[in-house]
C-alpha cells in the first residue's frame, strides 16, 4: 500500500479546527477516486508525559504510487487541497511513502 500522510501542529483553537476537519476536510478527502481508507490519530503526548507540538496524524491510503498520482489529478483531491490550504497551510507537512513489510 501507498499512503500520503497529513500531520497537523496544534492549532490555535482545537475546536474550530476539529468542526472544520471532520465537518468539512475529510468528507471533501473521502471522494477522492482511489483513495481505499483514511485513518486518523489525535495526538495525545509524547512517551515522556509532555505535551506533543503535533495535533493530528491523518494517513491515506492507496493502492500504489500510481494510483495515488492518478487520484491527486482530480477535481476531488484539488478540492481537498484547496480546503487544507484554507483552514490549515501553516500547520500542514505532508510526505508520502510506501508500506514496508518485514520479519
Amino acid at each position: 500500500m501507498f499512503k500520503m500522510i497529513a500531520l497537523y501542529k496544534q492549532p490555535k483553537d482545537k475546536e474550530q479546527f476539529d468542526a472544520h476537519y471532520y465537518g468539512t476536510h475529510v468528507p471533501l478527502t473521502e471522494k477522492i477516486p482511489g483513495l481505499r481508507k483514511i485513518e486518523v490519530t489525535k495526538i495525545t503526548g509524547t512517551p515522556m508525559g509532555t505535551e506533543s507540538e503535533y495535533y493530528l496524524l491523518c494517513e491515506m491510503y492507496y493502492d500504489s504510487q500510481e494510483a495515488f498520482q492518478e487520484a491527486m489529478k482530480t477535481k476531488e483531491a484539488k478540492a481537498s487541497a484547496k480546503d487544507v490550504m484554507s483552514f490549515a497551510g501553516d500547520l500542514v507537512t505532508f510526505m508520502v511513502g510506501e508500506e514496508v513489510e518485514y520479519e
